[in-house]
C-alpha cells in the first residue's frame, strides 16, 4: 500500500497488482488522444495477450487509477523483435541493455490528477517485481513530447529511424537507480547494532531469547577468516544482514543429500569414486526416477535433478563457456550448527553413493535478515559474499522446511534428499557463475551438437535429445493447435483468437545447466521473443509398460516443468458420426490420438510468479477420493507444490495392464480412467511410495510403512477406503446337515491364516492382472470349476468377464451370501431379471443364502480343492480350481491396527468432523473410510453416498485456503449451523459389462440408500420415463423429480453407448431436453438411445454448456432495463403475490421476456455461445452460414 496526494490535496491509498482482462473497459475509458499519439493506436485485449508485464494500480476502493503495459521488444517498428540489442547499443554504448534486464513501455494511462504520483509508483513495483530489470525503453515519435507525467521518469537518450518509413523515433530511458535501486553491501560494523535489531526482531525473538540482547554484535565482532558479517545498506543505514561461514558439515550433507550433480560440492580429486564398481557403465538419470511411479518411495517430481535440454523451435543455451562447471542440480541446506550437530546420522544406504575426497567447495549462509522493503534486492548480497570466499564455488543454505520462499532462496536450487535422510530441513544450493548476466541466447545450429552432448550426456534420453536436435535442425513441425484447443482448456490462460497458428510452439526438450535454473523463466521469454511464438506447449506421454516409454513420443521430462502451467483436459462430446454425416467435426478435433499431459506457458506467464508450497502433504492411498484431492492441488495454476506424496500399495493407478476384455472385472465409478490418467499425468508432479501404511507416529508426525521405512508429514490425508476381505470360514461341519440358524456368524471375524494361492479378491487393476494370469497358466478356461462368492455389482462383472474369457457357463458358479438389507446391488427389478435370465441362459448355477462353511472340508486350505457352504435348507460342496470372493467392503486390518494404535477415533470407521479433521488437527481423511461424528445425528449420511470425485474436490478446496492467500479467508458457521453435515450434489455413479454382456449404467443423486418401489410409492416422486425393454438390451429408464429435473438414469444396452455423454443429463431441466416429458407422454419418443444420439441434444453434453447457462441465469437475474425490474425479481413479486397478472404467471413471464431486452440478450449470448464452439458444435447453424 503507498499513498498519493494529488496537486490539489487530495489523498489515495493504492496499490498494485497484475492487470486482468475484466480491467479493458477501465483501462480505454483512460485512453486520450494524447495517448494515442504517443503509443500509436492499440488493440487493448491483444496487447494485454502479448505483453510479458501487465501492471495496474488500484484505490482502496479497487477502482482503476492507471495501467502500464510491458514487452520485451520496441513498442514502434524501430528494429525487429528478435534484434533489437545492436539498435540500442550503438545508441549509447554506456547503457548495457541485454535482453535480461531490459523492457520496453508500450502503453500508460493513469487518472490526471494522480498521474505522475501512478507512474512512479507502477514503475517501482516493477522494479521490485523483476529483480534482473534495469533499464525501461520508452519508444515516441519524435515530434512528441512525453507529456507532464512520462517526463519526470524518462530521459532521452537519442532517436533511431523506423524500419518501414521514413520517420524518426526518440528513445527514452528509465533507470532503475531512480525507483527501486540496488543494495550497498559491506563488512558489518558493530555500530550497524542498532539498525539490524528492529528488523530481527520484526522476524523472530528466539535469537535474542537464546543467546541474549547483544548476540548481534557478538557475532559482527567475531569476525576472521573463516567467519564473516555482511549488510546492505541504504542512505548509511544498514537494512539487511547476513552471515557467512566457510566451515560445512560436508559429511552430513553427503549423506542426506544427493549432491552428485554438484560433485558433491567438493573439488574434483583423483581418488573420487563417482560411480559403483559393479556397474561402472549404469549411469542412472534422475529425470528416469522421476518417471517410474512404481519403485518405492522415490521422487516422481525432481526434475532438477536431470539438465534436460532445450530442443524444438526454442533455442539452446549457449553456455559452452560454462562447460567446466558441473552440470547437476541443487538442494537444500540451512547450516544451523544447533540443528546439524544434533541430528543422528541415517543408516547406511543399500544403493552406491559417490565418494568425494576432494576440499569443500562450499561456505554456508548462517544467518540471514532483510527489510521486507528491500527483500526483492536480496541477490545483491551474492557477489559480496562470493568475493570474501574466492576459493569456493557453491554457496548452501538450509531452512525449516516449512519456511515460505523467500526472495533469496528462489534463486537457489533445492536438493533432493535420500529417502533416508531424517534431517527436517531442506538445502538449497547456489553456484558463483549463476551471477553471470552476460547469457546469450539464440538458436540451435549444427555447430552446437557437440556441446549439446556433453551438456546432456548423463541423461537416460540423451539419445532421443541429439536425435530431435538433428531433426529440429532440418525441419519443424508446429503443434496441432486445433487438437489442442479442442481437447484442452487452454483458453484459461488465452484468448485463442489473438494468438495466430505459427505463434503456438511445442517444446521437446529443455536441458539447463541447474547453476542457471534462477534463469528459466528468462530463457522461456527469450524463446519466445526469438522465435516469433506467444504460447509454447510441452507433452507428456504416458508409459506403456513399467520403466518403458512409448517411442516415438518418449520425451525428457523438463526441467522447466514448474514453471509451466499444467491445463486441464476437457470433457469431449462423443458424436454419431455416422448420423452427423457432413455436419460431423473436424478430424482434428475429432480424432483420438494417444492422450498426453499439456504443459504450457505463454508470454504472460513469464514473469508470473507462482506460489511456492512446501509442506509435505501425504496422501494414503490412490483411491477416486485421493486422486481428486491430489488433481485438484496439481491443477491449480498460480500454485507449487514441491511436497506432493502418494503412499499407495501399488503406486498410481493408470498402467493399463489390462486389454479392454480384462477391464470388465469391476464395476467402474466413472470418476477416472486410463485416459483420465494419462491427460493428468499425477507422476510428474506427486512423489510415489509404493508399500503399505502399518502405523502413524503423531507425536513424530510420520507414516511407518510395512517396509519399516517412515514417511514424514505436515499433512496426512487419509483416502483408504474400503476393500474386500478374505471371508473367514464358520468351520461348521456340513456333514451334520447344518443350517444358516445353527452355524455361528462369521461375518465380524477376520481370517487370520494363510490366503490360498488361488483364492482372489479383486480391489484393484493389479488384483484383476493377477487373476488373470493365473487363468491363463492354469488352462482355467477349459478346466475346473470357479466360484465367484458375493451379491455386489462386482460379482456380476467378474462372471461376465470369466464368460468373456472363454470359460464355460457350467463351471461357474455364482454363491450369493445372505443380503445385509433389502436393498439389491442394482435396486431394479427389470435389470436384475435381465441378468438372472441371461446367468441361466449361460449355464452359470446360482446359489443364494448361502454361507461360507469350510475350504477343504476343514483341511490346510492351500491350495482350495473344494469349498462347503450351508444354506437356510441344506448345505452343499463344490469343487473349487478358483476362488473370487466378493463379500462386503471393510477397512483393511492393517490400516485399521494403524488407525487405532495412532489414538485416532474409531467408531466402525474413522471419525471426522464437516471439514474432513480427524482428532488431530494435522490429519484429515475422507472417502468411505469414515464416518461423520455422532454429534451430528446423521449416521445414515457418510461419504459412500456421494460422489467420490466430488468429494476428493472439496477436500482439497478446504485445505488450499491453508496455503493459497488469493482466497478469501473461511469464516466460521453460526452456532445453530456448525452440526450440519455437508450435502453435495454430483451424481452416484455405478456401471459396467453384466452377464448377456449388457451394458449397464445407473447415475442417482446422492440418497440414503432405498429401494426402487419404496421411492416410486412417495407421493412426490415424479415421473418415470421408460422406453425399450431390459431383456431386449434396450432399456433406458430416466426418473424425472418433482421439480421437472433429471434425478436418476439407468440404462442397460447390449450395444454399447456414450455413457459420458449421459452422466451430463444428469440434473438437467427436462424442457432442456426438447421438452422431453411433452415428447413422451405425445409417445413421440419411442427410444430413448436414439433421442439422445439426435444433434439437437450434441450441446447439452459439451463442456461449457454449463457457462452458457450460467451466463444466461445472470442475464435474467440482472436489470437491464431502468423503468423494468428483472426477470427474476418479476417471478419473485408473482411469487410473493406482490403484483397479480391478468394471466397465467408463466404466460406473463413469456410475453414480458419477448417484449423486453432480455430476449435479445439471450439469443446474441446463444449465438456467441454456438458460434465460439463451432469447432465442437458445427451441426448447428447460426447467422452467417444460413
Amino acid at each position: 500500500m503507498s499513498v498519493l496526494t494529488s496537486p490539489r490535496g487530495k489523498v489515495e491509498v493504492v496499490h498494485c497488482r497484475r492487470t486482468e482482462s475484466q480491467d479493458v473497459y477501465c483501462i480505454k475509458s483512460l485512453i486520450r488522444k494524447f495517448t494515442c499519439k504517443l503509443f500509436g493506436k492499440l488493440n487493448i485485449i491483444y496487447l494485454l495477450e502479448k505483453a510479458n508485464l501487465a501492471v495496474t494500480l488500484c484505490n482502496d476502493k479497487e477502482e482503476i487509477m492507471a495501467q502500464a503495459t510491458f514487452l520485451d521488444y520496441p513498442n514502434w517498428n524501430v528494429a525487429k523483435q528478435d534484434d533489437w540489442v545492436s539498435v540500442f547499443r550503438e545508441l549509447d554504448s554506456d547503457i548495457p541493455c541485454t535482453p535480461l534486464n531490459t523492457l520496453f513501455m508500450h502503453l500508460f494511462v493513469a487518472v490526471d490528477e494522480y498521474s505522475v504520483g501512478c507512474c512512479k509508483e507502477i514503475l517501482r513495483t516493477v522494479y521490485k517485481a523483476v529483480p534482473e530489470l534495469h533499464f525501461i525503453f520508452l519508444i515516441v515519435p519524435s515530434y512528441m513530447s512525453l507529456g507532464s507525467t512520462l517526463i519526470t521518469v524518462f530521459d532521452q537518450v537519442g532517436n533511431i529511424p523506423c524500419l518501414t518509413y521514413e520517420e524518426d523515433f526518440a528513445v527514452h530511458i528509465c533507470h532503475r537507480h531512480s525507483h527501486y535501486p540496488q543494495l550497498h553491501v559491506r563488512k558489518a560494523r558493530v555500530e550497524d547494532h542498532d539498525d539490524l535489531m528492529p528488523i530481527f526482531m520484526r522476524y523472530d525473538t528466539i535469537l535474542k531469547e537464546t543467546y541474549g540482547e547483544y548476540f548481534l554484535a557478538e557475532l559482527i565482532e567475531a569476525q576472521d577468516e573463516e567467519n564473516h558479517a555482511v549488510v546492505c545498506e541504504v542512505e548509511g543505514t544498514a537494512v539487511g544482514f547476513m552471515s557467512v561461514c566457510s566451515r560445512v558439515n560436508m559429511q552430513l550433507l553427503h549423506e542426506c543429500f544427493d549432491l552428485g550433480p554438484f560433485h558433491g560440492l567438493c573439488f574434483p580429486h583423483p581418488d573420487d569414486v563417482l560411480e559403483s564398481p559393479q556397474d561402472l557403465s549404469v549411469r542412472r538419470s534422475q529425470d528416469a526416477e522421476l518417471r517410474s511411479s512404481s519403485q518405492g518411495s522415490q521422487k516422481i517430481v525432481e526434475e532438477l535433478q536431470e539438465p534436460v535440454s532445450p530442443d524444438t523451435m526454442e533455442n539452446i543455451q549457449d553456455i559452452e563457456k560454462l562447460s567446466d562447471i558441473s552440470t547437476g542440480y541443487a538442494q537444500y541446506h540451512h547450516v544451523s550448527s544447533r540443528s546439524l550437530a544434533s541430528l543422528v546420522l541415517p543408516e547406511e544406504p543399500v544403493h552406491f553413493r559417490p565418494i568425494y575426497r576432494g576440499a569443500s567447495a562450499a561456505f554456508c549462509i548462517q544467518l540471514f535478515c532483510i527489510d521486507e522493503k528491500y527483500e526483492a534486492r536480496s541477490l545483491d548480497f551474492m557477489n559480496f559474499v562470493f568475493s570474501l570466499f574466492s576459493d569456493k564455488n557453491f554457496c548452501v543454505i538450509s531452512l525449516p522446511h516449512l519456511t515460505p520462499e523467500f526472495f533469496l532462496i528462489q534463486n537457489f536450487v533445492k536438493m533432493v534428499p535420500f529417502n533416508t535422510c531424517t534431517l527436517e530441513q531442506d538445502l538449497y544450493v547456489f553456484h558463483r557463475a549463476g551471477l553471470l548476466k552476460s547469457i546469450n541466447i539464440r538458436f540451435a545450429t549444427l555447430l552446437d551438437t557437440p556441446g549439446v552432448e556433453n551438456l546432456v550426456s548423463t541423461l537416460m534420453l540423451n539419445k532421443s535429445i541429439l536425435e530431435d536436435l538433428d531433426r529440429y535442425n532440418k525441419a519443424r513441425k508446429d503443434p496441432d493447435i486445433e487438437y489442442i484447443r479442442s481437447h484442452y482448456n487452454i483458453e484459461d490462460f488465452i484468448y485463442f483468437s489473438h494468438h495466430q497458428r505459427e505463434e503456438h510452439g511445442h517444446m521437446h526438450h529443455f536441458a539447463l545447466n541447474p547453476i542457471f535454473r534462477h534463469y528459466t523463466k528468462f530463457f522461456l521469454k527469450e524463446i519466445l521473443r526469438l522465435g516469433f511464438k506467444s504460447c509454447l506447449y510441452y507433452r507428456v506421454y504416458p508409459k506403456s509398460r513399467e520403466g518403458k516409454f512409448q517411442n516415438p513420443y518418449a520425451h525428457s521430462l523438463t526441467s522447466a516443468l514448474h514453471y509451466l502451467v499444467p491445463v486441464r483436459p476437457r470433457r469431449q462430446i462423443v458424436y454419431p458420426l455416422e448420423k452427423l454425416g457432413i455436419n460431423a467435426p473436424s478430424k482434428a478435433v475429432s480424432k483420438d490420438p494417444m492422450s498426453y499431459a499439456l504443459n504450457h506457458t505463454n508470454r504472460k506467464l513469464t514473469l508470473e510468479p507462482k506460489i511456492t508450497v512446501n509442506a509435505k502433504i501425504i496422501v494414503v492411498g490412490a483411491s477416486s477420493v485421493g486422486i481428486s484431492f491430489l488433481e485438484t492441488l496439481v491443477f491449480c495454476s498460480h500454485m507449487k507444490f514441491n511436497n506432493l506424496t502418494l503412499i499407495s500399495t501399488h503406486g498410481l493407478p493408470g498402467k493399463k495392464l489390462l486389454d479392454t476384455e480384462q477391464r470388465k472385472f469391476l464395476a467402474s465409478d466413472h470418476c477416472f480412467n486410463d485416459k483420465d490418467y494419462a491427460l493428468m499425468s499425477l507422476c510428474s508432479w506427486v512423489n510415489v511410495v509404493v508399500g503399505r501404511m502399518t502405523g502413524i507416529d503423531r507425536a513424530a508426525k510420520h507414516v511407518v510403512l510395512s517396509t519399516d521405512e517412515i514417511v514424514p508429514y505436515d499433512h496426512l490425508i487419509l483416502c483408504t477406503g474400503q476393500q474386500y476381505q478374505v471371508p473367514c470360514p464358520t468351520e461348521a461341519d456340513i456333514s451334520q446337515h447344518l443350517t444358516n440358524r445353527e452355524v455361528p456368524n462369521s461375518s465380524q471375524r477376520r481370517y487370520t491364516g494363510k490366503v490360498p494361492c488361488n483364492h482372489f479378491t479383486l480391489n484393484e487393476e493389479e488384483d484383476c492382472f493377477k487373476a488373470l494370469i493365473w487363468i491363463r497358466n492354469n488352462s482355467i478356461t477349459t478346466e475346473g470349476n470357479i466360484i465367484v462368492y458375493g451379491n455386489t455389482i462386482d460379482t456380476y462383472t467378474t462372471v461376465e468377464t470369466l464368460l468373456n474369457l472363454g470359460v464355460s457357463g457350467s463351471r461357474i458358479h455364482l454363491v450369493q451370501p445372505p443380503p445385509a438389507s433389502t436393498i439389491t446391488c442394482i435396486n431394479n427389478y427389470s435389470v436384475e431379471s435381465a441378468v438372472a435370465d441371461a446367468l441361466g441362459a449361460a449355464g452359470v448355477t446360482m446359489y443364494r443364502d448361502a454361507i461360507l462353511a469350510q475350504w477343504n472340508d476343514g483341511l490346510h486350505p492351500d491350495p482350495i480343492y473344494s469349498a462347503s457352504f450351508t444354506t437356510p435348507t441344506k448345505p452343499f460342496r463344490l469343487q473349487c480350481s478358483m476362488f473370487f470372493s466378493f463379500c462386503e467392503k471393510n477397512v483393511d486390518y492393517e490400516t485399521f491396527k494403524a488407525l487405532n494404535d495412532a489414538c485416532l477415533v474409531y467408531d466402525s470407521r474413522l471419525v471426522i468432523d464437516t471439514n474432513f479433521h480427524t482428532n488431530d488437527i494435522a490429519i484429515r481423511a475422507a472417502g468411505s473410510l469414515t464416518k461423520f461424528s455422532n454429534r451430528y445425528y446423521s449416521n445414515e449420511w457418510t461419504h459412500s453416498n456421494f460422489s467420490s470425485k466430488e468429494i476428493g474436490f472439496q477436500l482439497a478446496a478446504a485445505m488450499l485456503h491453508l496455503f493459497d492467500p488469493t482466497l478469501e479467508p473461511v469464516t466460521e458457521p453460526p452456532a445453530n449451523l456448525d452440526r450440519l453435515i455437508p450435502m453435495y450434489k454430483g451424481a452416484k455413479i455405478q456401471g459396467g459389462i453384466l452377464p448377456g454382456s449388457y451394458h449397464y449404467l445407473h447415475i442417482a443423486k446422492p440418497a440414503i440408500p432405498t429401494p426402487l418401489e419404496v421411492q416410486m410409492a412417495q407421493p412426490n416422486y415424479g415421473l418415470e420415463l421408460v422406453t425399450g425393454s431390459a431383456k431386449n438390451g434396450t432399456y433406458f429408464r430416466i426418473h424425472i423429480n418433482k421439480y421437472k429435473m433429471v434425478e436418476t438414469i439407468t440404462c442397460l444396452s447390449r450395444e454399447p453407448f456414450p455413457a459420458s455423454n449421459y452422466i451430463r443429463l444428469f440434473g438437467q431441466h427436462e424442457q432442456l431436453l426438447n421438452n422431453l416429458c411433452a415428447r413422451y407422454d405425445e409417445n413421440l419418443i419411442t427410444d430413448l438411445y436414439s433421442y439422445f444420439t439426435e444433434p439437437w441434444c450434441l450441446a447439452l453434453f459439451h463442456d461449457r454448456f454449463i457457462d452458457l447457462r450460467k451466463e444466461l441465469r445472470q442475464i435474467l437475474a440482472s436489470k437491464e432495463e431502468e423503468d423494468l425490474p428483472s426477470i427474476e425479481q418479476l417471478a419473485h413479486q408473482i411469487e410473493d403475490e406482490e403484483i397479480n397478472p391478468t394471466e397465467k404467471p408463466r404466460q406473463y413471464l413469456k410475453r414480458v421476456f419477448e417484449e423486453s431486452i432480455y430476449k435479445t440478450l439471450v439469443e446474441r449470448s446463444t449465438l456467441d455461445y454456438l458460434h465460439y464452439n463451432r469447432y465442437h458444435l458445427p451441426m448447428y447453424a447460426w447467422p452467417g452460414i444460413v
